[in-house]
């Protein structure tokens, strides 16, 4: 499902960006990065100012641990969790229930809690600090909820009362420090990235039944195979392709089939996090580890075009795991230290590059006419777009972050390690 006319006629005062994806009637905020799947909302009359008790609608404790970030649709907001069982402390000793929840977005109480897969201690991966056992954000679609677990598997929940519809789980791979692609809907395909330590590749599941599709078998030299990142649909000459970043290689594929369009090699780059974005002609891609840099591909080429689609690259203070935001001719990165850049979009040069957070690793949200971006200690920082480093607040709610924002109405979904926040003018 695409979007209608009129959507795309008031984003198209956001002239850079091509709307990508889906468009859910009856869904605000559907999966990771929201509507467009790139970190922009057309809501006004976003909160400027909050902490952990000022302009706060509601805070709600969540159970168990997760990093996913909030999907809205139906008056409810959608998260992943991954909870201990048999009253175990939240260690590497402990099994664990994979769930989600759904919370009613007026009042911030669970409206239902539903297990979907059992966690075995022996079976999980070593997690990363940065990372969970429930990770990859959930997406939404036409009263029903898919939620992701990586190597542990994949479902479909009913989004009324978390009836699962089917489930997966005979897609297993081994993965590198946990998971954290989040799946992408195309027709009648739910999509994701499965990059482990070995044979990675991108898997398409019918998403009526949950049986795979197809498979796209990932082939580059690099040497640690394992990366995190989403994928993204977008439009090109009329024809939609998605484009998936692993490890050493960025591919623009046919979503329908799984066929590989094009290719960009970028060396031994693993660990890839960042979700790519597209706008001004140009897909804005981070390497990923250990020194990324930020590269800008045009998506019109076919075959391997690392040698002729490679628009410009960008070195300096490029993210490791914050996805970047295009706004207009600009696109905005900001590099875990916390140094927020502004970059021409067709040529890369540099505007600024200022220090604006702490350590972050949540993707930047732009909204309202603002940037805001959320570090990992839980300061929110407000900063107005532009050519001129200018930031507009600084705020903070005291509790580790590092899921992105997402946006409910005129309000601010906040996500911690403990609580979720729905913050208002």
């Amino acid at each position: 499902m695409f979007y209608s006319t009129s959507f795309r006629r008031a984003w198209a005062l956001l002239p850079s960006l091509l709307l990508p994806g889906i468009l859910n009637a009856e869904a605000l905020w559907p999966e990771f990065r929201g509507p467009t799947a790139q970190g922009q909302s057309d809501a006004t009359g976003l909160p400027i100012e909050w902490s952990a008790e000022k302009n706060i609608v509601w805070k709600a404790e969540v159970p168990g641990s997760g990093w996913s970030s909030p999907v809205v649709a139906e008056g409810r907001i959608f998260l992943t969790t991954a909870i201990p069982l048999n009253g175990a402390e939240d260690g590497p000793e402990a099994d664990r229930s994979l769930e989600a929840i759904a919370i009613d977005a007026a009042t911030g109480k669970i409206a239902w809690q539903a297990k979907v897969f059992t966690e075995k201690a022996a079976d999980a991966p070593k997690i990363h600090k940065k990372n969970s056992h429930a990770s990859p954000s959930a997406i939404y679609e036409s009263g029903r909820v898919y939620v992701h677990f990586g190597h542990m598997g994949t479902a479909c929940l009913d989004s009324k009362d978390g009836h699962v519809i089917w489930s997966n789980q005979t897609l297993g791979y081994k993965p590198v420090h946990g998971n954290g692609s989040s799946p992408v809907i195309y027709q009648d395909l739910l999509i994701f990235s499965a990059d482990g330590a070995e044979n990675p590749g991108v898997i398409a599941l019918d998403k009526n039944t949950g049986k795979q599709a197809w498979r796209y078998d990932r082939v580059s030299e690099a040497k640690r195979k394992f990366s995190f990142a989403t994928p993204l649909l977008i439009e090109v000459a009329g024809k939609t392709q998605l484009i998936t970043p692993g490890s050493g290689v960025i591919a623009g594929l046919n979503p329908a089939t799984g066929t590989e369009i094009w290719r960009v090699n970028y060396d031994q780059g693993y660990s890839v996090v960042p979700r790519p974005v597209f706008g001004q002609g140009l897909i804005f891609m981070s390497t990923g580890y250990d020194k990324p840099a930020l590269l800008a591909i045009r998506p019109d080429g076919k075959g391997d075009v690392t040698a002729t689609h490679i628009a410009w690259r960008a070195d300096k203070f490029a993210p490791h795991n914050p996805s970047p935001v295009v706004v207009g001719e600009d696109v905005y990165m900001v590099a875990d230290n916390g140094v927020l850049s502004c970059l021409n979009a067709k040529t890369g040069e540099p505007y600024f590059q200022e220090r604006c957070t702490g350590p972050i690793s949540a993707s930047i949200l732009h909204a309202d006419g603002r940037l805001y971006l959320q570090d990992e200690a839980g300061q929110g920082v407000v900063v107005k777009p532009g050519h001129t480093f200018e930031v507009i607040q600084r705020n903070t709610l005291g509790e580790r972050s590092l899921a992105s924002m997402s946006v409910i109405d005129s309000d601010l979904l906040i996500r911690t390690q403990e609580h979720l926040f729905r913050v208002k003018k």
